[in-house]
């Protein structure tokens, strides 16, 4: 089918390997028909089958949507295509030579893109048709690209502005990328800095003679860097890989870049690679685990022997303070991260035109915490400029124009940007892509309708409020649930419609453990009835409202998050986000009416009684959520009619244009009540199960028997369903086996099954 609007109906990619085959993947996922090419037709489908063994389709039977051929024979499958990528060998010649092919059988208008990172895309096109220039770009996924949200955009001089704006929208919106435009220059802008990083990190590390561990603990956390840090690093992408990517950025960029100061294989990596050790792909690279599985293990750089890995204590943790510390640790910082972050303050403009978009690249390329600018500010813009200079290296102009104010501040409510124009610099709103609501620019331009440390309540235009969880891990203490009953209140007075999100890393991880383990341990029965008494009222409220409520969960919702969902009227969840009742992990029943809420969304379903206790309790038993949007629709935890959003940055504005339209004739919902089976039915399951449960389990399966259990005809109240929930764990909230799974989960945050 043609493209229409914003329509992409049809995808081509040409290259099964792991990133056409992952690029495909996605494009499935996110309801497109896909075309996968390769030279042969077997290779096409072993790309799919890897994907889907993998995990890069967001549900296996997505794969349907995939249909491969072989660039020899089924070109023409490609001539209804709205979209071909291109991924395969980085060699020009073979480039250019597919590229004539696909405008032999393209559709005009059909945009092409290539999925380089080593190419201009001058040079794609500098034999092209003046047609297919037009509508040719350089799309850069990052892998796995179900889950790397960065897409690095390269347009040329002689892309059609049309097709920038058409493939813009379809990769925000359908694919759900953050589209960061680049220059047409090696490497563009995350691998250019980020491979820079990675030889200078190496390198430095073999002049100063430090530890791989300390040299991770260095590049780690103190600033906010993966927990891989530097030689884990190596290990993960592979160490006879890193050297073709440094290497291949030395043959493309002039004599006097950085970066050719460094080797692109030291002597060090070339004798590992002669050894085989390749990193995490070949069972050791730098760490490995001993060959008895017991003992982890270091490749120590200085005796080229094996040891037992070693847990280094950093002097400073903070990066400011490390960077400054005259330690081994703190040269290592200084020798690697002034250099990077000097490297990168120079090629503004040349590889992006301003600083925010490079930050942007780093954060979600390489899970940078922050950025390179956002890392000098916070390292003191002007004694990073001054120490540079004492220490001998150049200080880039723009550095040297950010001046004692840094890079970031604000003005008029909105975050602002030093960005360079002409010969000077000036500052320039950090501006949000058009429909999309944050909450950090919120805060920056407003005050809320109320805001105590657990919860706010946010004007977000249209006659909608926002209600943001404030808590740790936005879990539901008492304050959190008295915030959550002052909205409800509150909105009525000021606005038609409610969202219900956050902008953490948790949507909501659920009830707050620690406080229920302290009660539990005290033997505060009263307390932990009152706390469950409180959160059944608070969320019977939400499901009663007189107003529409959306939730808009852009992350993980367990437990009492996943309950709130259940009772609100409508969802908006994030096509990457989790959701499951998983109460049952430390040794607890879903204490909020998640049970009766679940089972009624079977039933709304069409699910027999029978069936629909089955599979309730079953997921409880269980305590495993859905991994994404789509397992979740599939699991009636969210409805048929809920919206499984694809970009995570629009979540917030999808559900408040949502509830604007449930607003209109909108009708309090009316308690509902459901059919239970025999107990029979489900005591026949949890006899078949016994054997293989562990203790505990047993006791919370026989809960659920009694809970779900009725008379096979008459209608049983939900309201009815949750007391008799609440009983059983006000009974078991105070054993010995949970108090044990609550502290197990707390300290380690695995389940314990005991």
């Amino acid at each position: 089918m043609s493209y229409q609007g914003d329509k992409f109906r049809k995808c081509g990619v040409i290259g099964a390997g792991t990133m056409g085959s992952g690029i495909a993947a996605h494009m499935a996922s996110c309801g497109v028909d896909v075309v996968l090419l390769d030279l042969d037709g077997q290779l096409a489908a072993d790309g799919v089958a890897r994907q889907v063994k993998s995990g890069g389709f967001m549900m296996p039977e997505f794969a349907a949507r995939v249909a491969t051929g072989s660039t020899r024979t089924d070109l023409g499958l490609l001539q209804d295509c709205d979209w071909i990528v291109e991924a395969v060998a980085e060699r020009i010649d073979i480039k250019r030579a597919l590229f004539a092919q696909i405008d032999t059988v393209r559709r005009p208008g059909c945009i092409v893109s290539s999925n380089t990172s080593t190419i201009p895309l001058a040079e794609l096109v500098a034999q092209a048709s003046p047609e297919l220039a037009g509508d040719m770009l350089i799309t850069h996924f990052f892998n796995p690209p179900r889950h790397m949200r960065l897409l690095e955009l390269v347009s040329g001089p002689r892309t059609k502005h049309e097709t920038v704006e058409r493939a813009t929208h379809f990769m925000d919106h359908v694919l759900g990328k953050t589209i960061v435009p680049c220059k047409d220059t090696p490497g563009f802008i995350a691998n250019r800095i980020g491979c820079y990083w990675l030889a200078a990190g190496l390198g430095e590390a073999l002049k100063l003679g430090i530890s791989p561990e300390l040299a991770d603990a260095v590049m780690g956390r103190p600033f906010g860097f993966p927990s891989t840090g530097m030689f884990g690093l190596w290990d993960l992408i592979g160490i006879d890989l890193m050297p073709g990517l440094i290497r291949s950025l030395q043959h493309a960029l002039p004599a006097g870049d950085a970066v050719q100061a460094y080797e692109a294989e030291p002597e060090l990596v070339a004798a590992m690679l002669a050894q085989g050790l390749k990193g995490r792909k070949s069972g050791g690279g730098f760490y490995r685990q001993s060959a008895d599985r017991r003992v982890k293990e270091t490749f120590d750089p200085a005796t080229r022997t094996w040891r037992p890995r070693e847990t280094p204590v950093l002097p400073q943790t903070g990066a400011a303070a490390l960077i400054t510390s005259d330690t081994l640790a703190g040269r290592y910082a200084w020798a690697v991260m002034s250099r990077t972050l000097a490297y990168a303050a120079a090629l503004v403009p040349d590889i992006a035109d301003r600083p925010d978009q490079v930050d942007t690249a780093m954060r979600l390329g390489y899970a940078w915490r922050a950025g390179p600018f956002e890392l000098i500010d916070q390292l003191g813009t002007a004694a990073f400029a001054t120490r540079l200079a004492q220490d001998g290296q150049a200080v880039p102009p723009l550095l040297a124009a950010a001046g004692a104010d840094g890079f970031y501040g604000q003005a008029h409510g909105q975050r602002t940007v030093l960005v360079p124009v002409g010969v000077g610099a000036m500052r320039q709103p950090v501006a949000q892509p058009p429909g999309v609501i944050a909450l950090p620019a919120l805060r920056l331009a407003g005050s809320p309708v109320f805001k105590t440390e657990a919860a706010a309540l946010w004007d977000i235009g249209e006659g909608v409020g926002l209600f943001e969880f404030r808590t740790p891990m936005n879990v539901f203490t008492p304050a959190l649930l008295e915030g959550l009953r002052q909205a409800l209140v509150e909105t009525p007075r000021h606005f038609r419609a409610l969202v219900a999100g956050n902008d953490g890393r948790v949507f909501s991880a659920g009830a707050d453990l620690k406080g229920m383990l302290a009660m539990s341990e005290k033997n505060d029965r009263a307390g932990l009835a009152h706390f469950i008494t409180e959160g059944v009222d608070t969320f019977t409220s939400l499901a009663a409202a007189p107003f529409p409520i959306v939730g808009a969960a852009g992350a993980m919702a367990l437990g009492g998050g996943c309950e709130f969902l259940l009772h609100v009227g409508a969802d908006a969840l994030h096509a990457e986000a989790g959701i499951g009742l998983v109460e049952s992990r430390v040794g607890l029943l879903p204490g909020w009416g998640g049970v009766a809420r679940w089972l009624l969304r079977h039933h709304e379903a069409g699910f027999p009684p029978d069936e629909a206790a089955k599979q309730v309790f079953a997921g409880v038993m269980s305590g495993v959520a859905a991994p994404c949007g789509f397992a979740a629709q599939a699991q009636h935890l969210i409805r048929p009619t809920d919206r499984v959003v694809m970009n995570a940055d629009r979540l917030i504005a999808t559900a408040r244009d949502w509830a604007i339209d449930l607003a209109a004739g909108f009708i309090t919902a009316t308690p509902p009540a459901v059919i239970l089976p025999h107990r029979t039915v489900l005591a026949e399951v949890l006899a078949q199960q016994q054997d293989s449960l562990p203790p505990h389990d047993r006791v919370l399966g026989a809960m659920l028997v009694e809970i779900l259990s009725g008379d096979a005809k008459t209608p049983v109240p939900l309201a009815e369903i949750t007391r008799r929930v609440t009983e059983s764990f006000l009974e078991i909230v105070l054993t010995g086996p949970t108090r044990a799974r609550i502290a197990h989960m707390l300290e380690t945050g695995k389940p314990l099954k005991n």
